[in-house]
């Protein structure tokens, strides 16, 4: 029988008693948009701030011309990898500012450098605006890695929509020729805009829903959604083919709407001789990581993430 972690319980808790009587409903990506920054914004103000990365903000040009912003963290060390970032949001919401924490934490306990990308967001900029931001910062990291980041080598990097973007992100870059890519780390990640259903006995636990996952993936593909034409480069899940892909990086919650789609992709990967590093954390629900930092789970989760990185 499916239980939630006992340190995860008092934060399900809070988030219960802090959330609106009513949810939004489906296709209201604007209170959604409104209450996951606000969420970000606080677990951003209460997270430990670490200044000792170097930080510099830029901007590239994307695909279409354009202007995306970036933001490059540098250790005090010589890093072994220059990590592209993609945060999360359900593809309409979250910004490198509401994520700023993090990847500090990550440049700073792993020693990697750490590109955070400031993609454009569902509905005003659809598909492929957010995919082809993550190509471009993919693209610029490959290119300068040797310049800023000597003998680093560049692997993708995201949680949520940004997990899901960052194996688009791998796929276009497989398809496109930009390489090498060496890793894809995917936490809890945004897969298949077909998961529509969710498993009665892990409902009860869900911080991202059924109906909030209509909602970003909608905004994201706007009349292609439900369609059976939507591209593998919106939806991994429906790629034909996962040959040549990075080295894989999984993890994802028991009580996560995302687990079934990230274990089959998994799966798949290993099918196509990818190499993956897969973990189902039991008890563990979307977003644990962030809204119970210091417990057991989540202390080891990111204890995984940083081996992982340092031994890119």
């Amino acid at each position: 029988m499916l239980s939630i972690d006992n340190e995860l319980f008092e934060a399900v808790g809070a988030m219960a008693a802090a959330a609106p009587p009513t949810p939004p409903a489906v296709g209201d990506w604007k209170t959604r948009r409104a209450n996951i920054d606000a969420l970000y914004g606080g677990l951003a103000a209460a997270a430990a701030h670490d200044d000792r990365a170097e930080v510099v903000d830029f901007t590239v040009p994307s695909s279409d011309g354009h202007t995306l912003p970036l933001r490059l963290y540098k250790p005090s060390n010589v890093p072994n990898a220059l990590v592209v970032h993609v945060h999360g949001g359900g593809l309409i919401a979250g910004s490198v500012e509401g994520y700023d924490h993090v990847c500090r934490r990550y440049v700073s306990q792993a020693g990697v450098a750490m590109i955070a990308v400031d993609y454009r967001l569902a509905p005003e900029a659809p598909f492929p605006a957010a995919v082809e931001d993550c190509v471009a910062a993919v693209e610029w990291a490959i290119q300068h890695a040797a310049e800023r980041v000597p003998g680093a080598r560049v692997a993708l990097m995201g949680d949520s929509a940004g997990g899901g973007l960052a194996a688009a992100t791998a796929l276009v870059c497989r398809d496109r020729g930009i390489g090498p890519v060496a890793a894809q780390i995917l936490v809890y990640p945004m897969l298949d805009d077909r998961t529509a259903l969710a498993d009665p006995a892990v409902e009860p636990f869900l911080t991202w829903s059924v109906a909030d996952n209509a909602t970003g993936w909608q905004a994201y593909l706007g009349d292609t959604y439900g369609a059976d034409n939507v591209p593998p480069s919106a939806s991994v899940a429906r790629a034909d083919s996962l040959h040549d892909l990075p080295t894989a990086y999984l993890e994802v919650g028991q009580l996560d709407l995302f687990c079934a789609e990230t274990v089959a992709y998994a799966k798949r990967l290993i099918d196509y001789s990818v190499a993956v590093h897969l973990s189902v954390r039991p008890g563990a629900f979307h977003g644990f990581d962030q809204f119970a930092p210091d417990s057991r789970v989540a202390r080891s989760a990111f204890a995984d993430r940083v081996d992982f990185l340092r031994n890119l």
